[in-house]
């Protein structure tokens, strides 16, 4: 409470101040989310405290932002009334100072205090975020300076704790990194631009003792050592020429203690704390021209789970970001059975394929294919599309998507998942002003619930509304005594949605009916397991 006193107290000196000066410039910004839960036992939207007791949840973030004098001012407001985001099957509570910072640039210093997003090459061993949606919010607490060497080259360095919802994590995270530009000749479409990166991260008394008190539960064959300090160092480089871009990156990290929720301790049980170091490696081709655009890339990780406390696992506590190998999926059924990443080891390659035909007809494919270190089968995708444009007048989209998912590590559910899931989508024109868009899909598997059906329409009437119905349906079983009631319980089901969405300049404002079942959300190449929804979502944005 002191500190939300303190941080509106010097919000407002610093904007009374400002308007003094009349030189003072702010903006903000607005996001609201409302959720009124339904019962509905038929398809398992009920058991947490939302749809038994709560009915109704909501999020809130108001942000606003300051520049004078040189400097940037930040403060943010965050509330959560009885949320499921933190936890999907819990509720949450809790509002105060979710953000404030100070930014200054001066004499070719960069200063920066507060809780501040940043990263350190792609994020593989440092990356400070935020994804709302999955309710990340991993801001470092702390200051950061860097400093210009020249127009080439710059140096930073950082250090502070991890936030935690309106704390912070005990542990202490430090790091540095420099950053290049190199080129030869400017006349030329060639450059490099390397860089480096260090971090190290410090337990606090408190977690130790934790691992310790751990530890000591175990068998002697599982017995692992723990220490306070763990490092990180990455270096990496983009090169560019002519019409190829090569991204490269390799990371090391010394030994960590690491929550391994497969491994199976000698006293029975699976998950075990370890310690082992750990490393990892990344790269992205990039070709773009003549109507082509390829890329390649490919990923090697081993043991590089990079945590603020080793016993936060999913997506809590991440001090780093390693990039997903599979694509993100748009489309409601593709999107269903989607990849998270093996921060414990996976290794796997991804090329995406893009060529214009002409002006009306491209073509593309989507190949994904990952491994456990072992060999294990984790993912595989293969997804053909077509895009035909008639005029402006419509729009035709079709793929195909071939799957085969190992949802027993991904969900915990058994063996693998086989899908096949065309799809389609048709964007119509009536006037430059309004639309009708269609989505059909159809994933025909015999796993996990089996297969469905998805349609939409839309229809677009810019500037202001926009309104849209969908139905998922989940197609029963042919032969139902064949297979267990896990499989068949939702056989016959509708999941529909009904929503409309109003947007005036920097406002918009949607309300939806909306029965979802349980699957996999993504953000951001980020991956959780949520629950069944059956209710009300109101959602409101703006900015000014």
């Amino acid at each position: 409470m002191k500190q939300l006193y303190f941080s509106f107290a010097l919000f407002a000196l610093v904007l009374t101040s400002g308007q003094a000066q009349n030189a003072g410039r702010i903006t903000g910004s607005l996001q609201s989310n409302g959720n009124f839960f339904i019962t509905d036992e038929k398809i398992g939207a009920t058991g947490t405290p939302q749809y038994d007791n709560q009915k109704f949840g909501a999020e809130s973030w108001l942000a606003l932002n300051y520049s004078n004098w040189g400097f940037d001012l930040g403060l943010r407001f965050d509330m959560f009334n009885n949320s499921n985001l933190l936890n999907p099957t819990g509720s949450f509570t809790a509002e105060g100072i979710g953000r404030w910072y100070i930014h200054k640039e001066i004499y070719g210093f960069d200063l920066s205090g507060g809780y501040l997003y940043d990263q350190i090459g792609s994020g593989i061993i440092f990356r400070a975020y935020e994804e709302r949606s999955l309710m990340i919010d991993n801001a470092l607490y702390g200051v950061r300076v860097g400093y210009k060497i020249n127009d080439n080259w710059k140096v930073k360095a950082f250090t502070g704790r991890q936030k935690r919802q309106f704390n912070e994590y005990g542990s202490v995270i430090r790091g540095a990194a420099v950053d290049g530009f190199i080129q030869p000749d400017s006349t030329k479409n060639f450059s490099l631009a390397p860089g480096a990166g260090v971090v190290a991260r410090t337990f606090d008394d408190e977690t130790v003792n934790r691992i310790v008190n751990e530890i000591a539960t175990y068998a002697p064959q599982d017995s692992t050592g723990a220490q306070y300090n763990t490092y990180a160092m990455t270096v990496y480089n983009t090169l560019i020429a002519g019409n190829f871009s090569w991204y490269l990156e390799g990371a090391y990290k010394t030994k960590d203690v690491l929550f391994n929720e497969f491994e199976r301790k000698a006293t029975g049980g699976l998950g075990k704390l370890t310690n082992t170091d750990g490393y990892t490696a990344y790269t992205s081709i990039t070709y773009a021209g003549s109507g082509l655009g390829v890329t390649l890339e490919g990923k090697y990780t081993k043991d590089f789970r990079f945590r603020t406390d080793p016993f936060q696992i999913g997506v809590q506590g991440q001090i780093n970001f390693l990039p997903p190998m599979a694509r993100q999926n748009t489309f409601r059924l593709p999107a269903r059975f989607s990849p998270n990443t093996q921060e414990l080891g996976e290794k796997g390659l991804q090329l995406d394929l893009r060529y214009a035909v002409n002006k009306a007809l491209s073509v593309g494919i989507n190949v994904s294919d990952i491994y456990q270190l072992d060999g294990t089968e984790l993912y595989r995708e293969i997804a053909p599309e077509v895009t035909y444009k008639y005029k402006r007048k419509w729009q035709l989209l079709a793929g195909l998507q071939l799957l085969k998912y190992n949802i027993a590590i991904y969900q915990g559910k058994d063996a693998y998942v086989k899908a096949v899931t065309p799809y389609a989508e048709w964007l119509y024109k009536f006037t430059p002003r309004k639309s009708v868009r269609i989505e059909a899909q159809y994933l025909k598997t015999d796993e996990e619930f089996g297969s469905w059906t998805f349609l939409l329409a839309e229809i677009g009437m810019a500037p202001h509304w926009l309104i849209y119905v969908s139905d998922m349906y989940k197609l029963p079983h042919a032969n139902k005594e064949q297979f267990p009631e896990e499989k068949t319980k939702f056989d016959g089901l509708h999941y529909p949605t009904l929503g409309i969405v109003y947007t005036h300049r920097a406002n918009r404002v949607s309300l939806a009916y909306v029965k979802q079942v349980e699957g996999i959300n993504c953000a951001g190449g980020i991956c959780r397991y949520e629950p069944t929804f059956h209710g009300v979502r109101l959602q409101l944005s703006s900015s000014f």
